[in-house]
C-alpha cells in the first residue's frame, strides 16, 4: 500500500541548531499516529512542514505521492489542520468565519453552511451562532478551530494539541471522533503532551527527542520493548528520567 505521508531523510536547520535530524517516517490511510515529544524535540516543526508553513528544509515530504515542495496548495487542499493556538477573527461569529474558511477550500456556500451548523450544533455551540467570538472562552474558540480543520472532510487531519481548553465532555467527544474518522479511512496525525489520550486514541506511537526518532510503534509493542506499565513511563524513561527524578526535589528545594 502507498504510504499516504512519506518524510524522507528530513533535516531542518535554525540558524546553526538543527531541530529536525534525518526524519524518516511512512504513514499510511486510517492510522492514528501519535506524534509525541518533549519541548523543543521538533514536533511543531515537523508539522508545520508538513502543512506546508516551512519550506526550507532538507529532505523529501511527499503527501499523497505529491512533492510538497513543488505543488503545496494541492496538498493543502487534503489537509485537515487545528493547531494548538490560532488567530481566530474576534469580530466575526462562528458561522461567518467558518463560512469564510469554507470558501478558502473551494466549497459551495450552502454545504459549508450546513456542515458549519450541524458541527457547531454537535459542540453545543448552537446557541452562539450569530454571537461574536470575542465573547467566547478558550473551550468555545477551540471548538470552532476544530469545526474548521474539518470543514471541508480532508482526507489528513493534522492535530497539535486538539484539546487545550475543551471541558470533560468535549473531550470524549472528540477522543471518539478521531476514532471513527480513522475507521472511515482517514489519517490522523495527532501531536499531544497528554500521554493517556495519546496512548488511547493512537494505532502508533512515533517519539521524537532531539531531533531523531527514539521509538516507534503500537503501545503495546512499546510496553513488551520498554517493560513499562503505562505511556508517560516509557516518555518519560526515553527523555529526560534523570532529570525528572530529581525536577521535584529541587522546585520544592527553591521554597525554602
Amino acid at each position: 500500500m502507498t504510504p499516504v505521508i512519506t518524510l524522507k531523510n528530513l533535516w531542518k536547520n535554525y540558524g546553526s541548531k538543527s531541530v529536525l535530524k534525518g526524519i524518516d517516517v511512512s504513514i499510511h490511510a486510517g492510522q492514528v499516529i501519535g506524534y509525541i515529544g518533549p519541548n523543543g524535540a521538533g514536533k511543531s516543526t515537523t508539522v508545520k512542514i508538513l502543512c506546508g508553513l516551512i519550506t526550507d528544509f532538507e529532505g523529501e515530504v511527499y503527501v499523497n505521492g505529491i512533492d510538497i515542495k513543488k505543488d503545496p496548495l494541492t496538498i493543502k487542499q487534503k489537509i485537515g489542520y487545528v493547531p494548538e493556538l490560532a488567530e481566530l477573527y474576534d469580530v466575526l461569529t462562528p458561522l461567518e468565519f467558518l463560512k469564510l474558511m469554507g470558501e478558502l477550500y473551494n466549497m459551495e456556500q450552502k454545504v459549508a453552511e450546513e456542515r458549519a451548523i450541524k458541527m457547531l450544533t454537535a459542540f453545543d455551540l448552537g446557541n452562539n451562532l450569530h454571537s461574536r467570538m470575542d465573547t467566547f472562552s478558550k473551550g468555545m474558540r477551540q471548538k470552532v478551530l476544530l469545526t474548521s480543520g474539518l470543514l471541508h472532510n480532508p482526507e489528513i487531519i493534522i492535530l497539535d494539541e486538539p484539546l487545550s481548553g475543551l471541558d470533560a465532555n468535549s473531550v470524549i467527544i472528540v477522543k471518539d471522533l478521531i476514532t471513527k474518522l480513522a475507521r472511515e479511512g482517514k489519517t490522523i496525525f495527532y501531536c499531544s503532551h497528554m500521554m493517556d489520550i495519546v496512548e488511547k486514541v493512537s494505532d502508533r506511537i512515533i517519539l521524537i527527542n532531539n531531533g531523531t526518532i527514539v521509538a516507534d510503534g503500537s503501545f503495546d509493542d512499546l510496553k513488551q520493548n520498554m517493560g513499562d506499565t503505562s505511556l508517560e513511563k516509557i516518555f518519560a524513561n526515553l527523555t529526560a528520567k534523570e532529570e525528572l527524578s530529581t525536577a521535584a526535589d529541587q522546585l520544592l528545594n527553591a521554597l525554602d
